[in-house]
């Protein structure tokens, strides 16, 4: 396995599998996402645009098997920016943490864990940030789609040193697989402090 690291425009190479491993990983609960590759590379094109996002690619036989992203949040779509100026957190002071895609055959390898420890050294690098942050979709524990073996990942974040700000929260809009059309889903924060 190869951990990659790259920032701003030097992903462009590598959109097109991302877009594809981004699209199959999310179709899986709780994000159940009816994606389409055009979307997720025209998504992953603005984080290029900024020259300090990072993108950490987890490569196995020239083949991108994961991925981490993050960007500094003033550079990320006001929508995630909303809930932090409403909460009294200035943006500026927070690294965001896009996601985390890992096909399942490569989990339980640490991977995980390597995508939060090369983007928490990379905001500490930038020397300007108060918190690392991500957000994370939130389904009803008995939703029709949930696999009997889920298991959430909040012991996961919590042992990272991640706390659970259910008051900075957004709704986003997608196609779930089993939906027509897009429907709103609530989503929140989880923060740690970057230094």
């Amino acid at each position: 396995m190869q951990i990659e690291i790259v920032q701003g425009e030097a992903v462009t190479p590598h959109i097109a599998d991302l877009a594809r491993l981004r699209t199959e990983v999310f179709r899986a609960f709780p994000y159940l996402y009816e994606g389409s590759e055009a979307y997720e590379a025209s998504y992953l094109a603005t984080y290029a645009q900024s020259p300090e996002s990072l993108f950490v690619l987890a490569i196995e036989e020239g083949r991108i098997v994961g991925a981490s992203t993050g960007v500094p949040m003033t550079d990320a779509s006001a929508v995630f920016r909303a809930p932090f100026a409403a909460g009294g957190i200035a943006p500026e002071t927070v690294f965001y943490f896009g996601e985390s895609v890992l096909l399942s055959s490569y989990r339980g390898r640490g991977l995980g864990v390597r995508f939060f420890e090369e983007r928490e050294a990379y905001a500490r690098r930038l020397g300007r940030f108060d918190w690392c942050a991500f957000c994370a979709v939130e389904r009803p524990k008995d939703h029709p789609m949930r696999p009997a073996d889920y298991m959430p990942l909040d012991d996961f974040w919590g042992r990272r040193g991640y706390a659970h700000r259910a008051d900075l929260r957004l709704l986003l809009a997608w196609q779930d697989i089993d939906e027509e059309r897009e429907t709103e889903k609530p989503m929140s924060f989880w923060l740690k402090a970057a230094r």
